[in-house]
């Protein structure tokens, strides 16, 4: 039995965002390069956030314009709203990633909507990709964080990951992804719940 595994770097988004520094987009580009030499197929290389509160990247726009010209990369970038999925599509993005914290209270925090508000907000986005000609439709992830513990919260219950992966299905994500934001998981925990 083959098992096919699709490495989606997250550095250039998640790596980068926790600096206190900010990385010239000169410096962007010459990464994602290097890792799209390297063979990387899927790159998530910003988020569409308002840029007072990510610096770091203010520049997402001409980071997904310049990575659309690497061949055989899938351009994926991490929005929390219809305003930020609205300027990854005009931009270009194959892929775009929602977060949904199972912890409501690191949803509060995180992106500052409870999950209710979050699957309004995805079903939203689902229209505006529906609305767009089909050969331009990027691919909708909800992103499920800390599915395998919280900080605030502690220990996740299965019953609600499955439940919360399945109202995000119906709500009109692709796919479903399982994060590890807290460093909780363990090989046994990943299995168990894929």
């Amino acid at each position: 039995m083959q098992t096919d595994v699709l490495i989606s770097e997250v550095g250039p988004r998640d790596g980068l965002q926790n600096c206190d520094s900010i990385m010239p987009t000169a410096a962007k580009m010459r990464w994602l390069t290097a890792l799209a030499d390297s063979g990387v197929q899927e790159i998530e290389v910003g988020s569409f956030v308002p840029a007072k509160i990510l610096p770091q990247l203010a520049d997402t726009a001409e980071i997904v314009r310049f990575a659309r010209t690497l061949p055989d990369v899938q351009v994926a970038v991490l929005v929390p709203n219809l305003r930020g999925a609205s300027d990854a599509i005009t931009n270009g993005a194959h892929k775009i990633t929602v977060p949904l914290s199972v912890s409501e209270t690191h949803s509060l925090k995180n992106v500052r909507r409870t999950h209710e508000q979050m699957f309004a907000e995805i079903r939203r986005i689902r229209s505006l990709i529906d609305e767009q000609p089909e050969a331009q439709r990027p691919h909708l992830e909800g992103s499920l964080s800390t599915v395998f513990g919280c900080t605030l919260e502690g220990p996740i219950s299965e019953t609600s990951i499955l439940s919360i992966a399945e109202q995000l299905m119906a709500a009109g994500c692709d796919e479903v992804g399982l994060s590890d934001t807290t460093g909780y998981a363990d090989p046994q925990a990943v299995q168990r719940l894929l």
